[in-house]
């Protein structure tokens, strides 16, 4: 069974230990609560986050609104189609965005500092520790970093998509040990078969295929983009992290305390593994841009996933794309599955002389020794 619908001691079991947490919120809850403003409301998630800061939490807050806001600040009635439209009125929102979290954050005695990222600031290497130092930065001088995409120069090619992906990407670059995101309704249910959703879903073991299925997708609000889909595919990143991920109603920001609480609200996915990954698995997991691909034939794959060995030359049964030492690439075995990503110390022209090769040709074969 994927999931189940009662909580039998989960939430508390993976609430021990939890320092540091990743809390994302969508736009909707900042701006589109019925009898609210979005004042308040960023006063009320302040007054939230500070109160897990006051009981010892680390928190880095993945938080949307940009758009949206220049939406309200430029009186749009409907979220803009044209991408230098978009762009602009991201731009106008987010300084709107931050000056009312700065000011509500000063209330509380604290500090908040902005950091707007892009796809390509998290896959670059160099980058990617740069935004890793920063945030450990942040939090060591007391700060609590807000996050969002950089909507106001974001184009396809270095656009995360979603603040569910970046809150995952976020919370896994900074190995958070939760993560909470926020949302319009009270964690996931299970779809019947007439289509209609039914009873909410405590627990997930495991992101599958029928929770996929189950999962929506936009729902036409004015403000967003996303769904429950995005959340599921957030989840699935974190459990393969080693890390949990809770979806729960936000429109009472109050419900956080009932989540550190350990109360059987929302929907908790659980790790799908009992080990969590370290910096540099998770670079290649979720950031690294393979640059090609290397095939190994079955004794490689036990030494590989089984014994936890490094890959040799011998193993190496074919490549695919032009590389240099130190890419990424990707591994697959001879039935062509994907089974992990390493980093090479061979190009593509070295390796193609030595696939095969044992330990002691491969000076022969290179010219020089390895």
């Amino acid at each position: 069974m994927e999931y189940a619908f009662e909580d039998k001691g989960a939430r508390l079991k993976q609430l021990k230990g939890v320092k540091r947490v990743v809390v994302k919120v969508g736009t909707r809850l900042l701006m589109d609560v019925p009898g609210t403003t979005m004042p308040s409301r960023v006063s009320a998630l302040v007054e939230a986050l500070a109160g897990l800061r006051a009981a010892g939490k680390e928190v880095v807050l993945v938080s949307s609104g940009a758009i949206g806001a220049g939406m309200l600040v430029m009186d749009t009635a409907q979220r803009p189609k044209k991408l230098s439209r978009l762009q602009a009125h991201g731009a106008v929102g987010q300084c709107h965005l931050m000056t009312l979290y700065e000011e509500a954050c000063s209330r509380y005695g604290f500090h908040c500092g902005q950091l707007l990222l892009t796809a390509a600031d998290l896959h670059d290497r160099e980058r990617h520790v740069c935004v890793a130092q920063c945030l450990e930065e942040l939090l060591s001088m007391d700060v609590m970093p807000i996050i969002n995409e950089n909507d106001s120069v974001c184009v396809d090619e270095i656009k995360v998509g979603d603040n569910d992906t970046l809150a995952a990407l976020v919370a896994s670059l900074c190995r958070a040990d939760l993560t909470v995101l926020l949302t319009t309704v009270d964690g996931m249910r299970e779809r019947n078969e007439d289509g209609e959703l039914g009873r909410r879903i405590s627990v997930v073991q495991e992101v599958g295929g029928g929770l996929m299925r189950m999962a929506g997708g936009t729902d036409g609000n004015r403000f967003t983009v996303g769904g429950m889909a995005t959340k599921l595919s957030a989840a699935a990143m974190a459990a393969c992290c080693g890390d949990p991920l809770w979806i729960a109603d936000g429109q009472d920001f109050g419900i956080l305390k009932r989540i550190f609480a350990g109360e059987d609200i929302g929907t908790l996915f659980l790790p799908s593994r009992q080990y969590r990954l370290h910096a540099r698995q998770r670079y290649l997991a979720f950031f690294a841009e393979p640059q090609g691909d290397i095939f190994i034939d079955d004794g490689a794959e036990v030494a590989l996933r089984q014994k936890g060995r490094s890959l040799l030359p011998g193993g190496v049964i074919g490549m695919r794309g032009s590389f240099e030492a130190g890419s990424a690439v990707r591994i697959f075995n001879v039935r062509k599955e994907e089974i992990g990503r390493g980093v090479v110390n061979y190009g593509n022209i070295e390796l193609s002389k030595i696939c095969g090769a044992a330990t002691e040709q491969l000076e022969a074969l290179l010219g020089h020794h390895p």
